[in-house]
């Protein structure tokens, strides 16, 4: 999987009245508990996050979504290349607004986004990505992952669209 590259460039990238258009995820998977005595031997979820190039805290995989691709390849895209992680693009779980300080550009000058974000079933970590140079995955468990969160947009993705969705499809 070594041919495997990174999109770069503003050339291709969406906006909608003012709003650089993102797309992203929040990879997840299932893990045994590891309660010796818990009968029920319920399954741990565990959600994937990779560190933040520009400063401390965690992120989900996000970026930009381009013309050439719908929302939902985007969104996978940007799992491959910043997490290395393949899975299975499960539902919407809604949109969010920030503002990004690195991405402001003659169609955003302020830096607003408008994120798009997915549930994705992780069903594969691959040995070698993009950007494993300067990407470490962590896997957590959702109370450590709200605590990590760099952003509180993705906290809110995490806690109110994520969360939600996962106590809805049980």
């Amino acid at each position: 999987m070594s041919d495997l590259v990174a999109r770069t460039g503003r050339l291709q990238q969406r906006y909608e009245a003012g709003f650089r258009l993102v797309a992203g995820c929040i990879p997840f998977r299932y893990r045994n508990s590891n309660e010796e005595d818990d009968v029920n031997f319920e399954k741990v979820v565990e959600v994937l996050m990779i560190n933040s190039t520009s400063g401390p805290g965690l992120l989900f995989p996000k970026g930009g979504w381009e013309n050439d691709e719908t929302v939902e390849e985007a969104a996978v895209r940007e799992a491959i290349e910043e997490a290395g992680v393949r899975g299975d693009l499960l539902d919407f779980i809604g949109f969010y607004h920030f503002k990004s300080k690195t991405h402001q550009d003659e169609f955003s000058p302020e830096g607003l986004c408008k994120a798009a974000m997915f549930a994705l079933f992780v069903k594969e970590e691959l040995s070698s990505w993009p950007e494993q140079s300067t990407r470490m995955r962590h896997w957590l468990t959702i109370p450590k992952a709200l605590q990590s969160c760099r952003h509180e947009w993705m906290k809110d993705a995490l806690e109110n669209g994520f969360c939600k969705w996962l106590e809805q499809n049980k």
